[in-house]
């Protein structure tokens, strides 16, 4: 019983993350479950996919609903992270468990940076010279395509799904900069679009786990109710939080995360 609570609580957690960031919730899943349960990275990964594929597809589905969210590009990212997540998958399983920590707080770290950095561009009306590959056609609001743009989409893709699989980690850390870089789509399409993504290749991710025998639902189902919970309070709260403030927020509170992994790993 008391496990039931703690995975629910730690659901809520990084449902409410997820829903804020459209990516940050995703990466915490793992460590906190590795705290706060137990588990190593390969026992977490694929619970945090399962909340991941949940939380994350009620929140596309919403996203679709009011139109904001880009299909075919979702379609297009996911289908080249369906690739490489078995690949991630099956690397997993074949390292101990201290190599998958050590890069799993080095990611932690280097995704810390990205967020700061960039919403202090956007704090600052800092903004790219270079148009994106991406453009959105502002009579129909559509992207239009061109084989920049797909390759580029095609790319970030293809290196979430290796990570999702490796880490259990959704990808978001990767889709959500990838379509503020390669797209001049506003922000709440941006998020939603990741969120369509983190759906397709984390429900992947579950499906390929579930093959290999490494999935405990009695931890997973408690965990992704909270997940779902959290992101429709998160839903909620973006409507009243800046931006930029929420991702300064979490780029420390990864720093710390990856630090607490670190030192545990040297215990």
């Amino acid at each position: 019983m008391e496990l039931t609570l703690i995975g629910i609580a730690l659901g809520i957690f990084v449902g409410v993350i997820l829903g804020l960031t459209g990516a940050g919730g995703a990466i915490l899943s793992v460590p906190l479950l590795a705290f706060f349960l137990h588990l190593e990275v390969a026992q977490a990964a694929p619970i945090g996919l399962l909340a991941v594929a949940l939380s994350a597809g009620l929140g596309a589905y919403l996203g679709f609903t009011a139109n904001i969210l880009r299909y075919k590009a979702a379609l297009l990212i996911a289908s080249a992270g369906l690739i490489l997540s078995p690949i991630g998958i099956w690397l997993a399983h074949q390292l101990p468990n201290w190599p998958l920590v050590l890069i799993f707080a080095m990611i932690l770290l280097l995704v810390a940076r990205n967020m700061w950095t960039q919403a202090k561009r956007e704090l600052a009306g800092i903004e790219d010279e270079v148009g994106p590959p991406c453009q959105l056609d502002q009579t129909i609001g559509k992207l239009t395509w061109t084989l920049p743009c797909a390759r580029a989409l095609f790319a970030s893709g293809a290196l979430a799904g290796f990570f999702s699989g490796l880490l259990g980690v959704g990808g978001g850390f990767i889709i959500v900069p990838a379509l503020k870089k390669f797209t001049d789509l506003p922000i709440k399409s941006v998020v939603a679009t990741s969120l369509g993504v983190l759906t397709i290749i984390s429900s992947g991710g579950v499906l390929f786990s579930n093959f290999y025998g490494a999935m405990n639902w009695s931890l997973a189902w408690p965990f992704s109710a909270g997940s779902i919970l959290g992101l429709l309070i998160g839903r909620q709260l973006v409507k009243s939080i800046s931006g930029p403030r929420v991702q300064q927020a979490f780029a420390i509170f990864a720093i710390l995360v990856a630090m607490a992994m670190l030192i545990k790993l040297t215990l």
